[in-house]
């Protein structure tokens, strides 16, 4: 379930400023919205894992206080990400 090295460079090449910008909020929202959607894909087939259901919980809430710091300090680019990740905002 992790992502391995190829998902999470792929990522970062289309979401970063370059290559190795791995810290900015919009790879970071990119990388936590790919693991939200494959944990949903696993608590669909696994439903009493409530171990990962609280992992995905505690992503989710995560995500959301990126989201938010992003759409405070640079609302172009939130609108820009959110549309890109095709997020309910």
């Amino acid at each position: 379930m992790a992502l391995t090295k190829d998902v999470k460079s792929k990522i970062i090449k289309e979401y970063g400023k370059n290559e190795k910008d791995c810290g900015s909020v919009e790879v970071q929202v990119a990388i936590l919205t790919h693991e939200i959607n494959e944990l949903t894909e696993h608590l669909n087939t696994h439903i009493h894992d409530f171990h990962s259901k609280r992992g995905l919980l505690m992503k989710v809430g995560r995500r959301k206080k990126l989201l938010e710091y992003l759409k405070d300090n640079d609302v172009k680019s939130y609108r820009e990400l959110i549309k890109k990740l095709n997020l309910r905002k």
